[in-house]
């Protein structure tokens, strides 16, 4: 049986509760955690682990589709957490939720809003921890030293760090531009004349941003103007003929009763008003009818302006400032392949500009690496020297045990005490050595001390005095090899 354990307080940040629907094994699971120091137990497969991994699926992590339930389409996993000093708490709470579907899709919520996978891994980043069993191998992986004394170091190294990645991306987009030399001299005047047929193709069109859907809106005219002009003439037709003539009357009718009150007078100026308007909108109708009448010549010209555009939106865009861009890109390409000799020059010595201050760079994080390298291994040795005299004090904390057996009675001691002694001594040895399991030299000196210790305790279960002679120089050299490794 294996166990997990989650500590909560209410003093700082606490996950309260936990929801988990469709993760492997689990169905519809709530957790709700107590303050304090929380331990999940459970027999191997009882889904301790999956908790865990919902918890790492909630903080951003990746996601498998092979978690999902069987013959469910997706998993969810939110969370209650107690974070009131969090800019995202609502009455001192964040809700989390991560709903993943098994065609890949993800919704991330926090408090109901949706944010990106990033962004809730960085939220998340600041609240909550995983540990597992097996993080304290980290630190005899050689090839991450480096980072913990970086971390170390601090900001001093940092500030340095970080002006060597901005150099270092330059000059691998210099690198990139260098490579991207168009090839052998054939190469080039293949691409060059390639380019050139598509500038020129454009430029010749002599484009205008919208006249594309002028020159359709005026065609779709074109192709109606017989209905358009047959219905303009009837229009023109009844409002010069009849609407204003009648309404001229109606005019002159108003005029002579005007004086016989106010309300006559306000209708005079309305109808008047009405009748300028119509005068002009008939005048614009007018227009509009002469408008429609078209020759075959123009229709052509403009049907063949829109063949052109067509032909270059299906080559270079969608639209004529997609075409547009595109031709400035042209433009560019040419200009770089006709002086690609003298750019990569150009290039060649900013790029050795940029290395020269790498190396500047480089040369000074060595130092900096150096200097507290020396001071961070100065620390460790203190730890390792001051935990090298913990365990020899558990160690003789160990023997002395039995040392207390023996003063207490010159009776044979029984078996039930000696066996209280013997499992005593060997877990504090276990224990040791576990934690220096890749220490050699403790180890064979751990190895030789619980051999003395067997014999020392298999001791007091003979009634011979010349084996208790020989156990307790066994005893003597234990104490020895003590004196000796301290």
């Amino acid at each position: 049986m294996y166990s997990f354990s989650i500590s909560v307080s209410l003093d700082f940040e606490m996950l309260s509760t936990l929801h988990i629907k469709n993760i492997g094994i689990i169905d519809d699971l709530s957790i709700n955690f107590e303050e304090g120091f929380n331990v999940l137990t459970g027999e191997t497969g009882a889904g301790k682990t999956l908790i865990i991994g919902s918890l790492a699926i909630l903080s951003g992590g990746r996601f498998s589709k092979e978690m999902i339930r069987k013959g469910e389409e997706c998993s969810l996993i939110e969370a209650s957490i107690f974070v009131p000093q969090s800019e995202f708490s609502e009455d001192g709470n964040i809700i989390i939720s991560r709903e993943v579907y098994s065609n890949g899709r993800n919704t991330c919520k926090i408090n109901g809003n949706l944010v990106t996978v990033s962004e809730l891994k960085r939220v998340m980043s600041k609240i909550i921890d995983i540990h597992g069993q097996h993080d304290n191998q980290n630190l005899l992986d050689s090839t991450k030293h480096i980072v913990y004394l970086d971390g170390f170091i601090g900001d001093e190294l940092f500030n340095v760090k970080h002006k060597y990645q901005e150099y270092f991306n330059k000059y691998n987009e210099i690198k990139n531009k260098l490579k991207n030399n168009y090839g052998d001299e054939t190469e080039k005047t293949r691409r060059l004349d390639l380019l050139r047929y598509q500038y020129n193709e454009i430029d010749v069109a002599n484009l205008k941003i919208g006249e594309d859907l002028e020159l359709e809106e005026k065609h779709n005219i074109m192709m109606n103007s017989e209905k358009l002009k047959e219905n303009l003439e009837e229009i023109d037709e009844n409002i010069n003929s009849n609407a204003i003539e009648y309404i001229s009357n109606s005019i002159r009718c108003l005029e002579k009763i005007e004086d016989y009150g106010e309300i006559y007078k306000s209708k005079l100026a309305e109808l008047k008003s009405i009748y300028y308007e119509l005068q002009e909108t008939a005048r614009d109708l007018s227009s509009l009818k002469d408008e429609a009448n078209f020759d075959e010549y123009e229709r052509d010209e403009v049907e063949r302006r829109l063949d052109i555009i067509f032909s270059l939106k299906r080559k270079y865009g969608n639209g004529i400032e997609e075409i547009l861009e595109y031709k400035n890109k042209l433009a560019e390409e040419i200009e770089q392949i006709e002086n690609v000799e003298e750019i990569n020059k150009k290039l060649k010595m900013e790029q050795k500009e940029i290395e020269s201050k790498m190396n500047n760079l480089c040369n000074l994080m060595n130092e900096k690496r150096e200097k507290y390298g020396i001071i961070l291994s100065e620390k460790i040795k203190q730890e390792y020297e001051a935990k090298s005299v913990i365990v020899q004090q558990q160690i003789m904390e160990a023997i002395s045990q039995i040392k207390q057996i023996e003063r207490q009675s010159d009776k044979k001691v029984s078996e039930w005490q000696s066996n209280v002694a013997l499992l005593t001594v060997n877990a504090h040895i276990n224990y040791i050595k576990s934690k220096y399991k890749r220490n050699k030299k403790i180890n064979q000196f751990l190895n030789d001390v619980k051999q003395d210790v067997l014999k020392n305790v298999s001791y007091f279960l003979e009634e011979d005095k010349d084996k208790k002679q020989n156990s307790t120089s066994h005893k003597i050299q234990c104490k020895e090899k003590l004196e000796i490794h301290s």
